[in-house]
C-alpha cells in the first residue's frame, strides 16, 4: 500500500477514487426482518442543512439501532409519545415499549469540506453546487428497508435517487419529489442540483435517462446509446434487467459508482472518451450484481471481481486482448501485493489501497477465468443465469456462487473454491528439466512442472510452437513436480507454459515488466537525489520517504544496495543513471521511466525527470494512475506520451533453434562486403584471436577501405590506453619494432603471437594510418573481476567510464553462461564477471567515441573479439548510444544466426608465420629470466639447459624480461640456431656463465 500524509493525499485522492464501481459501503446489517422506511427531507441551502423525519413502524420490544453519525436527533416518539434513546456517539438504540411508528425528527448540516472527500468516501454536501447525500445524511438503521423517500426542493431543482416509482410535482416556487423502491436496500442515498438537463430514452420497457450539466449535453447521445448496448448485452447474457428505470447521472464531484436504478459519473469521468466503452458498461453490471442480487459482506465482496469480469475484461476478450488484460491483472497483483498484507478472497470486503484491489478484483477475475474452463463456458453461462435470478434482492455470499455452479456442474467443487477464495495466495510455477529427442518421425518433449512453496490442483495449459504451428495440451497437475511429455510432429522450437494467462499465478521474470505498479508497490526504496536542484523534486523525496524509503546521494549507493533494493533515482543526468544505463534522454516537462533493475531482477528502478518544480509539482500526483506502463511523461501536467514495456508471453524456454539454409546463389565475396559497408561511420570486424586468416581479412578489408581516399582510423583492443604514445611513437617512426613491442608491453599485456597483428601494424605505420589503444588497463579490469567495481580506488575510478550500461538483459545471460563454463565459476562472483566485461567495453566504446569526436571526418575500422561484437552486445550498440553513428559489424567464421552481424565471411584456413618458440617454461624474478621447465621434446632440454638457469642473452641480446625472449624470437625461424647465454649456481664453485647453442622450435 502507497501510503501518504495528508498533503499528499489531499491531490492524489480524486485520481484513486475515480471509477469505484459499487456504492456498497459496507454497513453491517443484522439479518432481522426487513423495515418499512418512511423519510421526508427539506433543504436550506444556503445554510447547507438538511431537516428530515423519518417514520419506521415497530413491534414491541423490537430493539431498533440507528447510525445518527454527525446528525442532531431533534425528537423521537413512537406514536407521537416522546421516547428516550439510549446510546453514545453515533449510535442510538430504540428499545419500543409497545407496538406503532418510530418517528425521527432531525437536521444535519453539510458542507463542502476543504478537500472534498474524507477518508476513502466522497462526504455529504449540500452547497450551491449541489447536493449530494451518501453515507449516514438520515438515521440510519442497521438493517435493510424497503425506502419511500420525499424530498422538498426549490423549484428548478432536478433529484435523483434509488426508485423505480418517482413523482415529481411544482407548487409555490418548490418542487417536491417521491422515490419509491419496492426492493430491500441497507442504504439509500441523494442527488439533486438545479442545472440538470434531462433526455430521456427507452429499451424494452426501461426507462433510460440522463441528468447532463448543459455543458456536457452534446454527450447524452452517446451515453443513452451505450447505455442501450449495454443493457441488450446482459439481458441476452444474464437475465432481464431488475427495474423499470435506469438513468445516467453526471456528478459535480469525481465520483464513480452505481446505486440500484442509475450510475452517478463525475464531470471529470464523463468527458473522458473511452468510460463509455467501458466504464460504463461495468456500472451498468452492477445493477445485477451488487445492486439486487446483495453483497453478504460477512462472508466476503464476491461483487467486484464478477463484474469486472463480466464487463472490463470481457470488453477486451471480445477484442482478443483478453490474455493482456488477464497479465495486467497478474502484474498489479505482484506489484502490490506482498507478503504482509496478502489475505484470502473470503476477506475482502472493499476496496481500501492497491494491493486490497489486486485481491478482490483482479484475483477474483482470475478465479471466475479457472471456473470457466473448469467447467465450460455453457455451464459458466447457465450457472451465473441462475445464480443471478435465484438471489435477486436477497444477499449472496462465494458459497452461493458454489451451489448455483455445482448445480449444473453435478460435482463437488469444494476443493476449487477452497484453495481460491479461502486461502491466500497465487500458484508459483517453474519450468525445468526440458529435453528434446527424436521419437520416431517426430519429436519427444520432456519436461518437469514445479509449484513452489505451496501445491493448487492446477489444469495447466502447455504449448509447443514449431514452424508448422503449434501443438496445445491441458495438463492435470496436483504435486510439487509433475514429470511431463509432449509431442510435435517438427522441430519444437520453444515451449509455453500458460501463455494466455488462464492461471492465477506469479509471473516469471521474463514476464514480469518494469513497469511503476511494481515501484508504488515495493515497501521501501532507495532514493538517489541529483548533485544539484533537488529543490526540484522534494515532493517525491517526501512521498517515497513517508513510504519508508531512504535517502542516498549518487556515490552512496554501493553495489550490495543495487542487489536489494528499488530505486528512485532523481534527474536524468543523475550519475547514478549512466552507473546503470549508459544515458538516457527524457520527455516533456516531467517524465517517468522504469527499467528493470540490472542486479536484482525482482527490483525497478525509477528515474523521474523534471524541466522544473512547477513541472514536477504539476504532474508527480498522477503518475500513481499509470501504474501500467513502464514510461510516461507530462508537459503542464497533461499527459503526452505513455508505453508499456513488452515482456514475454507465459513462461518460456527456447527449445531447437529453426535450421539456417543459405541461398547459395547469393553468395557474395569480401569486394561486395567492403563496398556495402564502406559508407558506414564504423566498422567492427572480428576475431578468433589465433587465427591468422581472420587478421587476414581484417587487413584486407582496412586496405580496400584505405584505397578509397578517406581518412580511416584503426582502433585495437590489444592494446591499452596508458600506452597510446608509444603506440603513436611507432606508427609515426619515431620508434622500432622492439622499441614498440617493449613498450607497449604487449606480450606481458596480449599474449598472443604479434605475427598475426604485425601485418596491420606495419601497414598501418607504411600508410601512417592512426592506431588507437582502446582498452583499460589490464590491472583495472583483473581487480574488478575479483572484487567488483566497489573496489576500485579513487584514482582507478578516474580511469572508470562515466557512462555504463548493465541492462542488456540477453548479453547478461550469454556472459552467465560462459561464466559458469569456466572451472572456478564456483569461487568467482558472476556480478564481478559481469562488471568486469562491461567495463571492458564500455572503455572501447568510450576510446571509440572519443577519438571520433576528436577527428569528426575519420571512419574507424575496430578490430576485436567477436565476443564484443555479436548481436551489437559488447561494443557497437554502446557506442551508438554515445554518438548515434551509423556502423556495421563483420565477423569471421561465426554461426549463422538473425541478427548476430551484417556480414559474416568465411576465409577459410590461411597459413601464417608464427614465432619460433624456446621451449622453456620461463618466469621472471627481479628482473631476471630464469628457466621454469621444459615441455616435452625441447630442444633447450636437450642442449643440456637445466631448470634454474637465468637466461642472460640470446645472440648477444640482453635479456631482462620474458617479453625480451619473445621479441628476440620474433625476429627468427623455426630451426635457426641461436646462442643462449645462461647464469647457472653450482654446488661449490659458486655461479658460472655456461653458453649453449639451440636450435628454435
Amino acid at each position: 500500500m502507497f501510503k501518504f500524509t495528508n498533503s499528499v493525499l489531499s491531490r492524489f485522492l480524486i485520481i484513486f477514487l475515480l471509477l469505484l464501481p459499487n456504492a456498497a459501503f459496507a454497513f453491517q446489517h443484522s439479518e432481522d426482518a426487513i423495515l418499512d422506511y418512511s423519510l421526508e427531507v427539506s433543504f436550506d441551502i444556503e445554510a447547507s442543512r438538511v431537516t428530515g423525519i423519518a417514520r419506521i413502524p415497530v413491534k414491541r420490544d423490537q430493539v431498533l439501532k440507528v447510525d445518527k453519525g454527525r446528525l442532531n436527533l431533534v425528537d423521537v416518539t413512537l406514536d407521537k409519545e416522546k421516547i428516550d434513546v439510549s446510546g453514545r456517539h453515533e449510535t442510538a438504540t430504540i428499545l419500543p415499549p409497545k407496538e406503532g411508528t418510530i418517528e425521527i425528527r432531525y437536521e444535519g448540516i453539510f458542507k463542502e469540506p476543504a478537500y472534498g472527500f474524507h477518508g476513502e468516501q466522497p462526504l455529504s454536501i449540500i452547497s450551491g453546487k449541489g447536493i449530494f447525500l451518501t453515507g449516514t445524511w438520515y438515521p440510519r438503521t442497521d438493517q435493510m428497508c424497503h425506502y419511500h423517500l420525499k424530498v422538498r426542493l426549490p423549484d428548478g431543482y432536478e433529484a435523483v435517487s434509488e426508485g423505480e416509482t418517482i413523482e415529481k410535482t411544482t407548487k409555490n416556487g418548490r418542487t417536491d419529489f417521491s422515490f419509491y423502491f419496492s426492493h430491500p436496500l441497507d442504504a439509500i442515498h441523494l442527488i439533486a442540483t438545479d442545472r440538470y438537463k434531462v433526455a430521456k430514452d427507452h429499451f424494452n420497457g426501461i426507462e433510460i435517462s440522463a441528468y447532463f450539466f448543459p455543458e456536457d449535453v452534446d454527450l447524452i447521445q452517446t451515453y443513452l446509446e451505450h447505455t442501450k448496448r449495454y443493457l441488450k448485452l446482459y439481458e441476452n447474457l444474464i437475465c432481464k434487467f431488475p427495474y423499470t428505470r435506469f438513468s445516467i447521472v453526471e456528478n459535480f464531484l469525481p465520483t464513480g459508482y452505481s446505486m440500484p436504478t442509475y450510475t452517478l459519473l463525475g464531470q471529470e469521468i464523463v468527458r473522458l472518451p473511452f468510460i463509455p466503452e467501458t466504464s460504463l458498461g461495468h456500472e451498468i453490471l452492477h445493477q445485477w450484481f451488487g445492486n439486487s442480487v446483495y453483497i453478504d459482506y460477512t462472508r466476503g465482496n464476491w461483487a467486484e471481481g464478477l463484474t469486472t469480469y463480466l464487463a472490463d475484461h470481457l470488453y477486451e476478450e471480445e477484442k482478443g486482448r483478453g490474455f493482456e488484460y488477464r497479465k495486467g491483472t497478474l502484474i498489479d497483483y505482484q506489484s502490490y501485493v506482498n507478503d504482509k498484507d496478502e489475505f484470502p478472497l473470503k476477506d475482502f470486503r472493499e476496496r481500501t489501497d492497491h494491493a486490497s484491489e489486486a485481491v478482490g478484483y483482479g484475483k477474483a477475475v482470475m478465479v471466475f477465468q479457472m471456473l470457466k474452463h473448469l467447467v465450460g463456458e455453457e455451464r459458466f453461462d447457465e450457472s451465473i443465469r441462475n445464480f443471478a435470478v435465484e438471489r435477486r434482492f436477497r444477499k449472496a455470499s462465494w458459497d452461493d456462487i458454489k451451489k448455483a455452479f455445482e448445480k449444473y456442474d453435478q460435482r463437488n467443487l469444494t476443493w476449487f473454491f477452497d484453495q481460491w477464495i479461502d486461502e491466500k495466495g497465487l500458484a508459483e510455477i517453474g519450468l525445468e528439466d526440458v529435453q528434446v529427442k527424436p521419437s520416431g518421425p517426430r519429436f519427444e518433449v520432456t519436461f518437469t512442472i514445479l509449484q513452489k512453496k505451496k501445491v493448487y490442483a492446477l489444469d495447466l495449459p502447455v504449448t509447443i510452437y514449431s514452424h508448422g504451428g503449434k501443438v496445445k495440451k491441458l495438463f492435470y497437475i496436483r504435486k510439487d513436480k509433475t514429470h511431463l511429455e509432449m509431442l510435435s510432429d517438427d522441430i519444437p522450437q520453444r515451449i509455453v507454459i500458460d501463455e494466455d494467462y488462464d492461471i492465477a499465478r506469479r509471473l516469471s521474470t521474463d514476464e514480469f515488466p518494469p513497469v511503476i505498479a511494481r515501484l508504488i508497490g515495493d515497501e521501501k526504496q532507495i532514493i538517489v537525489p541529483p548533485l544539484s536542484g533537488r529543490e526540484t523534486y522534494e515532493e517525491i523525496i517526501h512521498a517515497f520517504e513517508e513510504k519508508g524509503g531512504r535517502v542516498n546521494g549518487p556515490d552512496q549507493v554501493a553495489h550490495k544496495d543495487l542487489t536489494a533494493s528499488s530505486l528512485v533515482i532523481l534527474g536524468i543526468d543523475n550519475p547514478l543513471v549512466n552507473r546503470l544505463y549508459g544515458s538516457l534522454t527524457a520527455k516533456g516537462g516531467f517524465s517517468v521511466v522504469i527499467k528493470k533493475n540490472p542486479w536484482d531482477s525482482s527490483k525497478v528502478v525509477g528515474i523521474f525527470d523534471g524541466r522544473s518544480k512547477r513541472e514536477v509539482d504539476a504532474a508527480f500526483q498522477k503518475v500513481f494512475h499509470y501504474g501500467k506502463y513502464s514510461a510516461v511523461s507530462f508537459d503542464h501536467g497533461v499527459n503526452v506520451y505513455k508505453e508499456a514495456d513488452q515482456s514475454t508471453r507465459g513462461i518460456t524456454e527456447e527449445l531447437l533453434k529453426e535450421p539456417v539454409a543459405v541461398d547459395l546463389s547469393t553468395l557474395k565475396t569480401l569486394p561486395y562486403v567492403v563496398e556495402r559497408v564502406a559508407g558506414k561511420k564504423i566498422i567492427y570486424v572480428g576475431e578468433t584471436h589465433d587465427q591468422f586468416s581472420h587478421h587476414v581479412m581484417q587487413l584486407e578489408i582496412i586496405k580496400d577501405l584505405h584505397r578509397r581516399k578517406r581518412s580511416i582510423a584503426i582502433g585495437m583492443e590489444m592494446f591499452q590506453k596508458p600506452f597510446q604514445k608509444v603506440l603513436d611513437d611507432y606508427i609515426e617512426g619515431k620508434i622500432d619494432e622492439r622499441e614498440f613491442l617493449k613498450g607497449t608491453e604487449y606480450f606481458k599485456r596480449w599474449g598472443f603471437d604479434y605475427h598475426l597483428y604485425r601485418p596491420i601494424l606495419q601497414f598501418a605505420r607504411l600508410e601512417k594510418i592512426s592506431v588507437v589503444a582502446l582498452n583499460i588497463r589490464q590491472e583495472i579490469v583483473d581487480k574488478v573481476f575479483r572484487s567488483g567495481l566497489d573496489s576500485l580506488s579513487e584514482e582507478e575510478k578516474e580511469s572508470v567510464p562515466s557512462l555504463m550500461d548493465f541492462s542488456d538483459d540477453a548479453y547478461k545471460e550469454s556472459l552467465k553462461k560462459i561464466f559458469q563454463a569456466h572451472e572456478d565459476s564456483k569461487t568467482k562472483n558472476v556480478d564481478f564477471f559481469y562488471q568486469a566485461q562491461i567495463l571492458w567495453d564500455e572503455t572501447m566504446s568510450e576510446s571509440i567515441d572519443r577519438l571520433l569526436r576528436t577527428h569528426p571526418d575519420d571512419q574507424m575500422i575496430v578490430l576485436a573479439g567477436s565476443g564484443h561484437l555479436v548481436y551489437g552486445s559488447g561494443i557497437p550498440k554502446r557506442t551508438a548510444r554515445r554518438n548515434g553513428y551509423s556502423y556495421a559489424i563483420i565477423l569471421n567464421d561465426a554461426d549463422l544466426e538473425k541478427d548476430i552481424a551484417d556480414y559474416v565471411l568465411f576465409p577459410g584456413p590461411i597459413p601464417g608465420l608464427r614465432s619460433p618458440k624456446l621451449m622453456t617454461l620461463l618466469k621472471e624474478d627481479k628482473g631476471k629470466v630464469q628457466i621454469a621447465g621444459f615441455p616435452p621434446e625441447s630442444n633447450s632440454e636437450k642442449a643440456g639447459m637445466k631448470v634454474g638457469d637465468f637466461i642472460l642473452s640470446i645472440d648477444h641480446t640482453p635479456i631482462h624480461s620474458i617479453d625480451d625472449v619473445k621479441i628476440e624470437l620474433l625476429f627468427r625461424k623455426k630451426d635457426d640456431k641461436v646462442k643462449v647465454r645462461v647464469l647457472r649456481k653450482t654446488f661449490l664453485g659458486g655461479p658460472k656463465k655456461v653458453d649453449f647453442g639451440v636450435s628454435l622450435q
